[in-house]
């Protein structure tokens, strides 16, 4: 499908021919699409409850190459679409360079580093929400062998790798944390397969919890762990549903909450830089119905201790993505 026929869907129609929807949100997702169970997906629910709740109508793509950031952006932009939302740190060098030229337009940079007068730039403690991860998995593993999943080898995702590690580390000093990423360009975003192969090398060597924060390529690790009967933690949106007594917890990290306030509060939003932590909720880890099973009350002391020791400045999570450095893991 061509970006022209995408954009000539019936929401994107309205915006292109009717000056009454000019100020209509729109929100960008990235490769992978809104429905990957994950990050992208997290953003969509965010939406959707604005939608819901306002009765407001937003636009949307779901990119499907490199080539239609910029493309995407300008036919928002030029629509009147305000503001325009992007997932992803992928966008950052596009709006970088796009938004300049729409001065009176707000644009929401999720994962980026956009500086700019009109952008609003988001980012989370992946670091803080993935120690606690590392905490239950230590908590639940048998074996002292742990593993990572990883998408696109970036610092970001390194970031949920170091994290995770220093939770394991916390609970058992002489655990093993395996460390892979899936590939080095953005379709390690999307292969189910190849997280499912490297699950299994993974539990080839041990590993009896693996971790993916690797997009839509993480339901090929969940599916595979389920299958193999080790447990597995996910990422981003609650997927604990996705295997019920299998997913040991979910990262939480609010992207939903991010999009919905961005649409809530409109072209009037505050821009600048954010950082959601913590101590804010935009990261945590989900306990519900679905793996309620798993959670013993060491477990759920251990993350309780943990959380209030980083809130408070007592824990210190080692942040990867400030020095690119990782104390307690080689990659």
């Amino acid at each position: 499908m061509t970006l022209m026929q995408k954009f000539l869907g019936a929401a994107a129609t309205v915006a292109l021919t009717a000056g009454v929807a000019a100020a209509d949100p729109a929100v960008i997702f990235d490769l992978g699409g809104k429905f990957d169970k994950s990050f992208n997906e997290a953003g969509y629910n965010g939406a959707e409850r604005w939608a819901e709740e306002t009765g407001g109508k937003y636009l949307d793509i779901e990119l499907q190459s490199e080539a239609q950031r910029e493309q995407a952006l300008r036919r928002f932009a030029e629509a009147g679409a305000n503001p325009i939302v992007t997932m992803g740190f992928a966008m950052t060098p596009t709006i970088e360079q796009v938004a300049p030229e729409y001065p009176e337009t707000k644009f929401v940079n999720i994962d980026g580093w956009a500086n700019l007068p009109n952008v609003q730039t988001i980012s989370f403690a992946e670091h803080e929400g993935s120690y606690l991860a590392g905490v239950m998995a230590a908590k639940a593993s048998k074996s002292g062998t742990v593993g990572f999943i990883g998408g696109m080898d970036i610092p970001l995702i390194r970031k949920f790798a170091c994290g995770y590690a220093q939770g394991v580390k916390s609970v058992n000093p002489d655990a093993t944390i395996i460390a892979n990423m899936t590939g080095t360009t953005p379709a390690a975003w999307n292969d189910p397969v190849k997280g499912s192969e490297l699950t299994k090398a993974q539990i080839s060597q041990g590993a009896d919890v693996v971790y993916a924060a690797a997009g839509g390529t993480g339901v090929g690790v969940l599916q595979t762990a389920a299958d193999e009967g080790i447990l597995s933690i996910g990422v981003d949106s609650n997927q604990n549903h996705l295997h019920p007594g299998k997913v040991l917890t979910s990262m939480l990290k609010r992207v939903d909450v991010a999009v919905y306030n961005a649409l809530k509060d409109g072209a009037d939003l505050e821009t600048g830089f954010q950082n959601l932590d913590l101590a804010s909720n935009g990261v945590g880890v989900a306990i519900d119905e679905n793996n309620e099973s798993l959670i013993t009350a060491e477990m759920t002391e251990a993350v309780d201790m943990a959380t209030k020791g980083i809130v408070s400045g007592e824990i210190t999570v080692e942040n990867y993505a400030a020095a690119e450095s990782c104390s307690v893991l080689e990659f």
